[in-house]
């Protein structure tokens, strides 16, 4: 069995290589069918300039400096989804109060909020607040559709067996809602780096991603252009894995603490 997962796994680390190597290889063939780096810089091109990006402390200044505003936003929006999808489950008044504010969000372009936010805060504290406001409504919407599938008849059992609100949560909600919450996590980070970033590329706040964008835009940098996108993209994975990752080893520690719990009750 573990020679077939370890060869499964290797063709599936082939596969993706192989993927990104055609993808390089065709990008490098349009760069030199359309002959004018200007319009499609060359990978080679795009990664030596990334080299050069490394070397820089301006550049690290940058991702530091819009990556904590595009996280503070993250996190606050993971704080007020969680709690406003929890007050929801748990009291309809609040649910019907909140819908309609959640829909208007969702079906509001990214771009018309970020002209709109510009009136009432200044351009560095932009990209917070459309990261905050792009991501709310998918931590709420997916955390109250895991709350809302919750298997009943383990909560009437529960009720029958007494078991405390805290155990209740452990054994019962978190894992009705950690893959509906995983999947909001997984979606919305990407999404809220490139609302964060398009807010920062029209708010221009001094040393963020969105000005090095918008500069390499406005100059026909397009070796910078394509650099300053796959740092975006970069980063993006990143902090999605890193995220996903925490979240998973928390939630399994709580989970063996539990069982510990219980077996040490039972020993007793």
């Amino acid at each position: 069995m573990l020679k077939i997962k370890r060869k499964i796994g290797n063709k599936k680390f082939f596969y993706k290589i192989a993927a990104i190597c055609f993808w390089l290889l065709f990008w490098e063939f349009l760069s030199r069918f359309i002959g004018q780096q200007i319009l499609v810089a060359s990978p080679i091109q795009v990664f030596m300039t990334l080299l050069e990006f490394f070397q820089t402390g301006d550049f690290w200044r940058t991702i530091i400096s819009s990556s904590g505003r595009i996280i503070l936003g993250f996190f606050l929006a993971l704080g007020i989804g969680l709690a406003l999808a929890i007050l929801s489950y748990r009291y309809i008044w609040i649910k019907e109060l909140v819908a309609p504010l959640i829909k208007v969000i969702k079906s509001i372009p990214v771009a018309s909020f970020i002209i709109l936010a510009l009136i009432w805060v200044k351009g560095r504290y932009l990209s917070i607040l459309i990261s905050f406001l792009m991501l709310v409504p998918m931590i709420y919407t997916n955390v109250l559709q895991g709350l809302t599938l919750t298997d009943k008849k383990l909560l009437q059992m529960a009720e029958i067996f007494r078991l405390s609100l805290i155990k209740k949560i452990y054994a019962i909600y978190i894992p009705s809602v950690l893959p509906h919450f995983m999947s909001a996590i997984s979606v919305g980070m990407g999404f809220c780096w490139k609302a964060g970033i398009a807010a920062e590329v029209i708010g221009i706040p001094k040393g963020s991603i969105g000005v090095k964008l918008y500069e390499a835009k406005l100059y026909l940098m397009t070796k910078e252009l394509f650099a300053w996108t796959i740092v975006i993209i970069g980063i993006s994975i990143f902090f999605e894995r890193f995220v996903t990752w925490l979240i998973r080893k928390l939630s399994n520690s709580i989970w063996k603490g539990e069982a510990h719990g219980y077996q040490s009750r039972s020993i007793e």
